[in-house]
């Protein structure tokens, strides 16, 4: 099964690492699974100012700080089969575009959980993705 998992560094996306591995069923090698990184894009006026490798690099750097401590806890778990992918753009629209261009199988996504009133909505980014998003998508709060 291919699995594009979006992930941002939060402790949402910590619990739903933490459910992948709890769930035998998810891991081995039958699965590929894609972590994607998406940041948001700095303000126009701030990209024309900046040299396009600075720009480069600071895009770079921040999704590697996300993707640093996510490689060595799949790491220890064993899971070797992980590509990581950074990207650049309005979170949701990205995650979408990105699942329904690589033919993804399954999205696996965290999310926040809320309050009593709070529980009938999810997250921003997770409500935004299910409403573009033709993949079936699994939310782990």
């Amino acid at each position: 099964m291919k699995i594009l998992v979006p992930v941002d560094g939060s402790t949402f996306t910590k619990r739903m690492l933490a459910y992948l591995v709890a769930h035998d069923e998810w891991l081995g090698d039958h699965h590929e699974y894609t972590l994607l990184h998406v940041s948001p894009a700095l303000p126009s006026r701030a990209v024309s100012a900046l040299d396009k490798g600075v720009l480069a690099a600071h895009y770079a750097e921040e999704s590697e700080k996300v993707f640093k401590p996510i490689r060595t806890f799949l790491g220890k778990q064993k899971i070797q089969q992980a590509a990581f992918v950074a990207k650049v753009g309005a979170a949701a629209e990205v995650i979408a575009d990105v699942a329904r261009k690589g033919k993804f199988d399954l999205l696996l996504m965290g999310s926040h959980g809320h309050g009593t009133f709070g529980k009938l909505v999810l997250g921003s980014v997770t409500t935004k993705v299910m409403a573009q998003c033709e993949t079936p998508v699994l939310v782990v709060r």
